[in-house]
């Protein structure tokens, strides 16, 4: 008895003589593990590729140093992706949060059966980026498509929705937006919930807009969540891939060609895999950036309750 009872305090003395960030190192092994095998060392393997030219296996063979990388600022076809890929981040993201936004205002509103319109705005999320392209893909068919005929009703000559330049890549942010709404309307939605009730009871008994009830106390409250919505926005907008490749292939003539799939194409059809390491690397860092500066912009217009 005495035996068992010294050794718990010797344990209890080794446990406390432990340094606190090497316990904390121990409860982090699994994530450390974890991060280590699905994302620090394909990233580092993705550097290392960059710099060399690869056999179709992607084993590196010769040494190019930054050849890769000068090559891609001097490619046109580079130029065309990264165009595509910045005029797709600008037609989806404002629209897309401002469409949530939107719907979850409306849905904020205590009103009878709001619950099935939560249901109906939110319902995107249930469905795979590849259902809900096959459904815009029959949608934009140029003889069946629901398009088609809403332009036929109105009276307006039919369009190639994803078989002209100079709509494929609106067509395809369009579907886009549809998708990524139920999510993003999920967590303003959340973000409204959080907002204090009493302050819009003040906002009624000072006898304020509704405008300016919106300006003045929930868009500044509900900043944290918008800041979030916009930074995942963002980096998902730029890695976009699964829509383009069922809807357009990267085509008509390079108009949808954005920089993941670009990435795609040089690796798993032409087996270049250093030039699509080098274009993965320099989104990897455009992405950072634009992330980077988007917190430092945003802090300064974030509000805490």
């Amino acid at each position: 008895m005495i035996a068992g009872k010294a050794q718990g305090q010797l344990k209890i003395k080794a446990r406390r003589s432990m340094p606190s960030f090497v316990e904390g190192l121990l409860y982090l092994l699994p994530s450390i593990l974890l991060f280590s095998v699905f994302l620090f060392y394909p990233m580092l393997k993705t550097i290392y590729l960059s710099f060399f030219l690869t056999d179709a296996q992607g084993n590196a063979e010769l040494f190019v140093g930054l050849e890769h990388y000068s090559n891609l600022l001097q490619s046109t076809a580079f130029r065309t992706s990264m165009k595509a890929t910045l005029l797709f981040v600008l037609y989806t993201v404002p629209a897309g949060i401002i469409l949530a936004l939107f719907l979850a205002l409306l849905a904020n509103q205590k009103l009878k059966g709001i619950g099935f319109f939560r249901t109906i705005f939110s319902s995107t999320m249930g469905m795979s980026v590849a259902a809900s392209s096959v459904i815009w893909l029959f949608m934009y068919n140029p003889a069946i498509g629901l398009g088609n005929m809403m332009m036929k009703t109105f009276g307006m000559s039919e369009m190639q929705w994803l078989l002209s330049p100079d709509t494929a890549l609106i067509s395809v942010a369009i579907s886009t937006i549809w998708m990524n709404t139920g999510f993003s309307f999920m967590i303003l939605l959340g973000g409204l919930h959080n907002i204090d009730s009493h302050l819009y009871e003040s906002g009624k008994i000072a006898g304020v807009s509704d405008f300016y009830t919106l300006r003045k106390i929930t868009l500044p409250l509900l900043s944290p969540t918008l800041l979030f919505i916009v930074t995942v926005s963002l980096i998902n907008s730029f890695q976009t891939f699964g829509q383009i490749d069922i809807l357009t292939k990267g085509g008509p003539m390079e108009s949808t060609n954005v920089i993941v799939y670009s990435i795609y194409k040089d690796a798993f059809v032409n087996f270049n895999i250093g030039s699509a390491s080098a274009q993965a690397v320099l989104l990897f860092a455009f992405i950072l950036i634009v992330t980077i500066l988007q917190f430092k912009w945003g802090e300064k217009r974030v509000h805490y309750q």
